[in-house]
């Protein structure tokens, strides 16, 4: 074979395998585009959205040990996935509140999420994974159980803001004591961090506003007291 078509054939061999190089990385790698058009999203979501009367999901907060988003494997290896949720570390046995009243529309406690629960807010739906406790079939309903904690809550029950739904474990697919939160809106997943952020500032603001109404009024109410204790 002549030299010059032995170069040709390594050339070709040499775009193939970059092709493949190529082809493999763009599989493999996360599509962080997708991630920043969900953030953008959720921005929006929690500038429209009122706030104020929403529950912080952990009692005992401690700290955000992992952010929503595409990340590296959390059990190890070097594959990337993408983690739908916030991670909210808390001693375990730690209470966790509903963050907004809803219809409770699924209970489990298989796969990486462990014994969870589900609820559904109008178009949001909020899923609480890795908590203590196990799901029972009593009467042909379904219950998310945890004795201890005093916790028994079947599918289809309503649940107001606040309430206590469980408590902090370690089911499922974990490392440590923590609470994995996930948002979506419509079927479509919210980063749940922009979500909190926008509802501590208005939060702050309502907190902020009844303060300075209390404080008006006991002004005014002092104000009438000197007026008759002057006897003008």
């Amino acid at each position: 074979m002549k030299k010059w078509q032995q170069q040709k054939i390594l050339s070709r061999f040499m775009v193939f395998l970059l092709g493949i190089t190529i082809v493999s990385a763009m599989t493999l790698l996360p599509d962080f585009t997708d991630v920043k058009a969900v953030e953008f999203n959720s921005k929006q979501l929690a500038k429209t959205s009122s706030w104020v009367s929403a529950s912080f999901p952990v009692e005992n907060f401690q700290a955000y040990t992992s952010p929503f988003g595409y990340r590296r494997s959390a059990t190890g290896g070097k594959n990337w996935e993408f983690h739908g949720g916030l991670d909210i570390a808390a001693p375990q046995g730690s209470y966790i509140r509903n963050w907004w009243a809803g219809k409770v529309i699924k209970v489990a406690d298989r796969g990486g999420c462990g014994t969870h629960i589900v609820l559904k807010s109008g178009k949001w739906q909020h899923t609480y994974c890795h908590m203590l406790g196990h799901v029972e079939t009593i009467k042909g309903r379904r219950y998310l159980v945890d004795r201890p904690g005093g916790i028994q809550i079947p599918e289809g029950q309503n649940v107001p803001t606040g309430y206590r739904i469980g408590r902090v474990g370690m089911t499922g697919r974990t490392t440590g004591p923590h609470l994995h939160w996930g948002l979506k809106f419509s079927n479509k997943h919210v980063d749940p961090a922009l979500i909190l952020r926008e509802m501590f500032s208005q939060q702050q603001i309502a907190n902020r506003s009844v303060s300075n109404n209390q404080k008006s009024r006991v002004i005014i109410e002092e104000s009438k007291l000197i007026n008759r204790s002057g006897g003008n």
